[in-house]
């Protein structure tokens, strides 16, 4: 498990990243629709992978024979996505919709950017 939570920390790190650059790029006043789409998104995304992070740990921590394993919180994952899209449909004028869906995508290109190097690392060894 301590395996697990060091690629979470990794890759909670390079989001927080990504989120700070973001930031950095609401001084640019014709791309803040852009840039707040991308900061929502990223920001529902960072969301996305605590989560995950968390129910894995708590499924793998109670796992019994004969019990049935909890849930891996896949609806609360998607409800926080769409309320993040619906929320950049009812603001156009502010945030970009399709930054908002890349945002949320953010994390899954990390973590399978993060799997990738560290096949490459693997083999290196």
């Amino acid at each position: 498990m301590p395996e697990f939570i060091q690629v979470y920390k990794r890759q909670r790190k390079y989001l927080v990243f990504l989120l700070l650059f973001y930031l950095m790029g609401l001084g640019l006043p014709p791309y803040r629709p852009v840039f707040l789409g991308l900061l929502l998104g990223t920001s529902v995304s960072l969301f996305n992978l605590w989560l995950l992070a968390k129910r894995t740990i708590s499924v793998t921590n109670s796992i019994d024979p004969g019990k049935k394993p909890r849930a891996m919180g896949t609806g609360l994952r998607m409800t926080a996505a769409v309320i993040a899209v619906l929320f950049a449909l009812r603001y156009p004028g502010y945030i970009d919709v399709l930054c908002v869906i890349i945002g949320i995508m953010t994390a899954y290109v990390v973590i399978m950017i993060d799997f990738f190097v560290g096949l490459l690392r693997q083999r290196k060894m």
